[in-house]
């Protein structure tokens, strides 16, 4: 029984088989709509302006402090830090949530 499709790569192979993984589970895949493309794009540039924001503010801060004591260039890179992650991980809950339907 010749086969004339061209043979799978390993990754489409992959892909079925988590396709069929997926079915098997219940879940379900729907397209994203043109208003949730809008949204997370709008979430995306939103959080992106903000943890810009969040960078000036660090090189000033660290501008400022120029010459002081390493341990409190520390201190004040891990709070921008923090500040970025809990920024970034906010976004993503956001968008998780517009690709779920939810507004």
């Amino acid at each position: 029984m010749p086969n004339d499709a061209a043979p799978k790569s390993a990754v489409e192979i992959a892909m079925e088989r988590l396709r069929k993984q997926d079915a098997d589970a219940g879940v379900s895949t729907r397209p994203i709509t043109d208003e949730q493309r809008a949204a997370i794009a709008e979430v995306r540039s939103l959080y992106g302006s903000k943890i810009a924001e969040q960078d000036i503010l660090q090189q000033s801060a660290m501008n400022r402090l120029l010459g002081a004591d390493p341990a409190e260039l520390d201190v004040v890179a891990g709070q921008f830090r923090h500040e970025r992650e809990r920024l970034a991980s906010e976004r993503d809950a956001r968008i998780d949530k517009l690709r779920r339907g939810a507004n």
